[in-house]
């Protein structure tokens, strides 16, 4: 007489688990397949962005004060500059058009030297510059942001 099995050992039961279990597998892969790569956007940032905004985002010295032509130097990214006061949206809008069209659409008097990277970057290069961003914030900054974003 063969033994009767464990109740967890039932295909009754384990049909249910191996479907959770398969669709969680699938969720998973997919949002790792949607998140930006930190390693791209590393090399997106050193290839676009390091030029003005420094290798290691420190953004160009006296950056507030800006220079005989009006134009403010470019701002660090890291956490004493101002990037992450802005929600992920003007931030891309930002990169995406250039600093000028931006503040132009805000009403805002100020000349800035930002170009547009529309017909260089994707959305996806744009996201994955912005995670390797963040991703160099203290975590306290990185909420703070994540909340401006509606995250």
């Amino acid at each position: 007489m063969i033994p009767e099995r464990p109740f967890f050992l039932r295909r009754s039961f384990a049909w249910p688990i191996a479907l959770v279990l398969a669709v969680l597998a699938i969720v998973v892969a997919w949002a790792y397949g949607k998140a930006p790569d930190l390693r791209r956007g590393v090399a997106l940032y050193a290839q676009h962005c390091a030029s003005c905004h420094g290798a290691r985002l420190e953004g160009q010295p006296d950056w507030q004060k800006a220079g005989a032509d009006g134009v403010l130097p470019a701002p660090p990214h890291d956490e004493t500059g101002h990037t992450w006061h802005h929600d992920d949206a003007m931030l891309t809008d930002y990169i995406r058009r250039g600093g000028q069209a931006v503040l132009d659409d805000m009403g805002v008097a100020m000349t800035s030297g930002m170009p547009g990277f529309d017909a260089v970057l994707s959305d996806g290069d744009i996201a994955a510059i912005l995670a390797f961003i963040k991703s160099q914030w203290p975590s306290r900054i990185r909420a703070i942001q994540a909340e401006r974003s509606g995250g």
